[in-house]
């Protein structure tokens, strides 16, 4: 490998490293497990394997030896599926990372093309995935809400008052469907378990538990307005809709 080739192998590498960290930049922005350095790191790996692949095994060329450069390569595509696989996260039906975890590959495939030298196709890549990322939500946003989509509240309330039923009650007389639940007292979990409403302490005392319910609901109807609604019960202390209700 020549000195001027050197050079053109870093100019490469910080190609890669300038285009995967845009992209790693948008992961960073919306808060997720891989972000900025991740994505940075990946593609300028993939990039530097890439170059090995190309230059590597030159000086092993011979009468009898043949090399096949896309070999090296093609484990990138193998291998950064174990980074991807990390950053997803599943906890009943709510999956979380599948996005950020198409976006680890598509910046390992960024530095592979960055790496071979195909520049306007990594930069083209580049745009299109903040095309997708950007523009494609818009769209998702102006769309009729399926009868099939989920929403997933977390509702924190004051346990021993036998707030849950009256929860469950409000979500079905608003014509959702309840497909799961998760609650949360005291550090403990337990799924669907009620409380019976016994505990006779005052609302008003400190030392009482919280409760924190996962509510998973299926419908068209947007949310909005059963969050304020809920909010608005005596003894719940907060209402949400939790991160991750989805594939993002």
């Amino acid at each position: 490998m020549t000195f001027a080739q050197q050079w053109q192998a870093i100019l490469d590498i910080v190609i890669a490293l300038a285009l995967c960290g845009v992209i790693g930049l948008e992961r960073e922005w919306r808060q997720k497990a891989a972000g900025m350095r991740t994505h940075t790191l990946v593609g300028v790996g993939a990039a530097l394997i890439m170059v090995v692949s190309k230059y590597g095994f030159f000086d092993v060329l011979g009468h009898d030896v043949a090399v096949d450069p896309s070999r090296v390569a093609a484990q990138i595509v193998s291998g950064i599926g174990f980074i991807g696989g990390g950053v997803i996260f599943v906890r009943r039906d709510i999956v979380r990372g599948l996005t950020t975890a198409a976006t680890v590959w598509l910046a390992a495939g960024v530095g592979m093309a960055a790496g071979a030298s195909l520049r306007l196709i990594a930069l083209a890549v580049t745009v299109i995935y903040l095309i997708v990322v950007f523009g494609f939500n818009r769209i998702v946003r102006a769309l009729p809400r399926s009868r099939f989509a989920f929403s997933v509240l977390r509702v924190t309330y004051q346990d021993g008052r036998g707030l849950l039923r009256t929860i469950v009650q409000m979500c079905t007389d608003k014509g959702y469907f309840i497909a799961g639940l998760d609650l949360l007292r005291n550090g403990r979990a337990g799924r669907g378990r009620e409380d019976t409403g016994e505990d006779t302490e005052s609302f008003d005392d400190p030392n009482r538990g919280r409760v924190v319910v996962l509510i998973e609901l299926e419908g068209h109807r947007d949310p909005g307005q059963l969050v304020h609604d809920l909010a608005s019960l005596s003894g719940v202390y907060g209402v949400s809709i939790a991160e991750g209700a989805g594939s993002e």
